[in-house]
């Protein structure tokens, strides 16, 4: 196969309205990909529909076959997908919750291989969970929830992340973190595509960035290519520009 994820002319209705219009995307091992946009651009549809779950026109492959043509475990082995601020109010432990993640590959929380364990511990540690480990997950605060939910996308060991706002809630500081732990992905050898409304962290971390809007793709490329002020004008109907501060990005909207 060519690469991890291939849309190709893919359009999507959600009731009466379009949510995605003629949208192609070809993800390939070692990138990390940023979905950008205003509320109600198909950002979440465009992530769903990479998984089957959002029926369209157009050509869909995961890896070398169509999602909807795939078994939930095989579609899992896939592409590990991390939906908008997942919720979890099971009183199990964080180490549980991240092992639910090795279903895809035969296990369980209560069946642990070695090398289940090992993927475990390495997304705890990833994570920066290890203290929390043992604790419940209705007792962790909304910050810890979601880097527990990442860990267990990670232990879930595919080569593709499909992230939908990983970052939203999070503190500047654990946003990073998280920016980092998507290049470590990457360095794995696997690939990343997330949405987020955080520019300047989309900017700062991704190779590429779609620029979406009303289901269109408007914008494509390297964040400094694609995020030019008059596609940020486009998009979000302000005008706008993305700077560079030293090592880091800052996206400047006008009033």
């Amino acid at each position: 196969m060519s690469g991890l994820l291939l849309l190709h002319n893919v359009s999507a209705d959600l009731g009466t309205s379009r949510a995605l219009e003629d949208v192609s995307l070809d993800v390939a091992t070692g990138e990390v990909i940023a979905l950008l946009g205003p509320n109600g651009a198909g950002k979440t549809t465009l992530l769903r529909a990479a998984l089957g779950f959002v029926a369209v026109t157009g050509e869909i492959k995961l890896g070398d076959a169509s999602p909807q043509t795939l078994s939930a475990r095989d579609r899992a082995r896939r592409a590990a997908y991390l939906p908008q601020r997942p919720q979890s109010i099971w009183p199990i432990s964080v180490e549980a919750l991240v092992a639910l993640g090795r279903f895809a590959h035969g296990a369980a929380p209560d069946r642990l291989g070695a090398q289940d364990q090992h993927a475990v511990n390495e997304a705890v540690e990833a994570c920066g969970l290890s203290a929390l480990r043992q604790r419940r997950m209705d007792e962790i605060s909304g910050g810890e929830k979601a880097r527990a939910h990442l860990a267990r996308a990670l232990a879930q060991h595919a080569p593709l992340l499909l992230l939908d706002e990983p970052t939203a809630g999070l503190d500047p500081a654990q946003a990073l973190g998280v920016a980092d732990i998507l290049r470590a992905q990457v360095e794995k050898g696997g690939s990343v595509v997330f949405s987020t409304h955080d520019i300047a962290l989309a900017a700062g971390v991704a190779d590429r960035v779609l620029l979406m809007k009303s289901g269109r793709i408007i914008a494509q490329g390297a964040p400094v290519d694609a995020l030019t002020p008059g596609a940020l004008h486009e998009a979000y109907g302000r005008p706008a520009r993305l700077e560079r501060i030293g090592g880091s990005f800052a996206a400047i909207f006008e009033r």
